[in-house]
């Protein structure tokens, strides 16, 4: 198996661990700790918080899908991965469909890989003009 494919079959197991809720699995496949970053911020979370976010909150997710796809071996010891993905999910109750442009970092430890950094963009207007005209629908 080529190393790409390598790579993206974690990115799905990882974001299948999601749709399952399987707090175990997810933090098995990230660094210890993880930086992750998305429009919350930045942080950095060890293991032990991950599977406590995982298994909380009121979100879930449902179904995702990957496009446009992008890969690149740095080292034989690190590899980034880059793609488009489509997440139907409930938060707080609601149903709704996100499109974003996420990256993992991964980093071999031992025999195996862990994602040592994680973003998510969500997708839209760069300098988030979109985000200004729908407050003011609903204002």
């Amino acid at each position: 198996m080529s190393l790409e494919k390598e790579i993206l079959g974690l990115e799905k197991q990882f974001w299948q661990s999601m749709v399952d809720r399987d707090a175990k699995l997810g933090a098995s496949l990230t660094a210890d700790p993880c930086i992750v970053t998305g429009a919350q911020g930045v942080g950095k979370v060890d293991r032990k918080t991950f599977a406590t976010m995982m298994e909380g909150g009121a979100w879930k997710l449902h179904r995702f899908e990957f496009s446009d796809v992008k890969f690149s071996e740095v080292t034989d010891d690190v590899a980034v991965i880059a793609y488009k993905v489509r997440e139907e999910l409930t938060v707080d109750g609601e149903k709704l469909t996100m499109e974003a442009a996420d990256a993992s970092t991964w980093v071999r430890q031992g025999d195996g890989w862990a994602c040592a950094l994680h973003t998510e963009s969500v997708l839209g207007d760069p300098f988030g003009r979109d985000r200004k005209q729908a407050a003011k629908k609903t204002a």
